[in-house]
């Protein structure tokens, strides 16, 4: 999941202005960079974006109808531009000031998950692209300037490790290698050794206001029931047993690495109990289905075949957890970025985004 936030670049006057909102990860935060690189995994294609009104109701390369969790949050704490993608070309000059996003559709924490999709932004990859960025903030802002304005005032957040699963270790086609030579601790231990590296390298360009999400219930998933073929109300067991493990790791890397890096705060977003919640609970927040993709095509949750024009689509895409088979819609987007922002440790800690935003 993804969060952009305020971002009033370099203006004195607005002290509890954030800086700039630094987006890493995947398909649940990506804002366009798909759409220029030659890839299987793409979101700028219709009906994707149909609610999203700042293009029109157009595709932007988000993978949902309408805004990620990072739009919602941006807006909530007042932000006025979405952060942009890095790839996109006009994402030069003071543009950079709002935040860059680097999340990639199919992206993950180690550099083989994915490649079934040919192309996308690792982990690796993202963070050598802020190391750019942050030479070209040294340029606008002048070193002592860019410096501060990185470190106290800006957000990096991350979210990341689905793919791992889903792209890489669950892969019945590619990975079955990977899965007779690796147990899930050592595939586990693989991920957090990697994303260890990665946060840290981030920290030592400056970044120390960090918020990281967890992996969410991927075995609730329309794809995952869908190929499964299990009952509305199930969800697959291992998917679901791989990111509670993963999950476990991460909160204790988070907690070691605000230990051990002075200065830094890694906040862990708990996405797998909000989404849960959801999915358990769909019908007290409003929403007719927590099991069948609103847009999509195959088996019995329309889980099969991504989101496009030929797909069918939901009458009331409000009523609908999932978007399609792998994404929420952004009726469930507002609800878990409301969360994020004001909700308690159980889902969010040390600190909400609110309180991080302020600290």
């Amino acid at each position: 999941m993804n969060w952009v936030f305020l971002a009033k670049a370099g203006s004195d006057d607005d002290s509890k202005g954030l800086g700039a909102s630094f987006i890493f990860g995947d398909s649940l935060v990506d804002a366009g960079n798909n759409n220029y690189l030659q890839t299987l995994s793409k979101a700028n294609i219709p009906p994707n974006g149909i609610d999203f009104k700042a293009s029109g109701g157009n595709p932007t390369g988000r993978y949902t109808n309408g805004r990620t969790i990072g739009d919602i949050v941006g807006e909530e704490l007042g932000q006025s531009h979405f952060a942009v993608p890095y790839l996109a070309p006009n994402t030069t000059g003071k543009a950079i000031l709002y935040g860059v996003n680097y999340a990639s559709g199919g992206g993950g924490i180690l550099n083989a998950t994915g490649r079934i999709f040919v192309n996308r932004l690792g982990m690796d990859i993202q963070i050598d692209y802020f190391t750019t960025t942050r030479k070209q903030f040294d340029k606008l802002l002048g070193p002592t300037k860019a410096k501060d304005f990185i470190m106290k005032k800006s957000f990096f957040s991350i979210t990341v490790g689905s793919n791992d699963f889903l792209n890489n270790y669950l892969l019945p086609v590619l990975s079955i290698g990977a899965r007779i030579s690796q147990s899930p601790d050592s595939f586990i231990d693989d991920m957090i050794t990697h994303l260890r590296a990665q946060l840290t390298r981030l920290y030592k360009l400056d970044a120390r206001k960090f918020v990281v999400g967890n992996v969410g219930p991927i075995g609730c998933i329309p794809y995952q029931k869908t190929i499964n073929q299990i009952k509305k109300d199930q969800c697959v067991e291992l998917p679901n047993k791989l990111a509670i493990q993963y999950n476990g790791r991460l909160k204790q890397l988070l907690t070691d690495l605000t230990e051990t890096l002075p200065g830094s705060t890694f906040i862990y977003a708990n996405v797998y109990d909000l989404v849960l919640e959801l999915i358990t609970n769909y019908d007290k927040y409003g929403f007719s289905t927590a099991s069948r993709a609103c847009c999509g095509n195959g088996g019995q949750f329309a889980g099969i075949i991504p989101c496009g024009p030929t797909s069918s689509m939901c009458s009331d895409r409000s009523k609908h957890v999932f978007w399609d088979p792998y994404h929420p819609s952004e009726a469930a987007n507002v609800i878990i970025a409301k969360k994020l922002l004001d909700g308690e440790k159980r889902y969010i800690s040390p600190m909400n985004l609110r309180q991080l935003k302020d600290l």
